[in-house]
């Protein structure tokens, strides 16, 4: 297969994963329509939204597989992956420091709104590692997978932590 053929492929997978987003998204949001949503439609807004990001992350499993499948030969591309993945997911454990931190009572007002900024990095988490981990799979060389692996569990570790967190003090009430 030419590469015009394979760009077109892996494009019209995301176009896919759009629609396929995009629909799950009306169809929660048909769903759950009612008064609620109209009192907190910014709430339910956001909700949407990283909804959206999330069914797009779990369709777009397909044409990103593929993506990497076609880049298999060429280690200019999973050299810099692997270090950036490592990059990337190195700053995961300083969101959940900063996210406990702005946690306790004491905490001042721009420990918190750093910590606010955190649960963002830390929501995004599952789809980075879910992106690493198919990067690993598919990585032509041990030294690639082994680091793309890393990353994957660095990113793991970080959302099962805090998702712990978050669970367990509220079972408890």
């Amino acid at each position: 297969m030419k590469a015009p053929a394979k760009i077109g492929l892996v494009a019209a997978g995301y176009v896919g994963a759009v629609l396929i987003a995009s629909a799950v998204v009306a169809i929660h949001a048909a769903a759950t329509s009612g008064p609620d949503r109209q009192g907190a439609h910014g709430m339910y807004a956001f909700g949407d939204s990283f909804f959206f990001l999330a069914a797009f992350g779990v369709a777009a499993v397909v044409p990103t597989g593929a993506a990497l499948f076609f880049l298999r030969p060429y280690p200019s591309f999973w050299r810099p992956l692997s270090i950036a993945a490592l990059v990337i997911a190195a700053p995961g454990d300083a969101a959940v420091i900063e996210y406990l931190a702005g946690r306790s009572a004491d905490a001042g007002s721009v420990l918190r709104s750093w910590s606010a900024l955190a649960v963002l990095r830390i929501l995004v988490a599952p789809l980075v590692a879910l992106f690493f981990l198919l990067s690993a799979a598919l990585a032509p060389h041990r030294s690639y997978r082994i680091a793309l692996f890393g990353a994957t569990l660095i990113e793991a570790a970080v959302f099962v932590y805090l998702a712990v967190a978050w669970v367990l003090p509220s079972r408890s009430h």
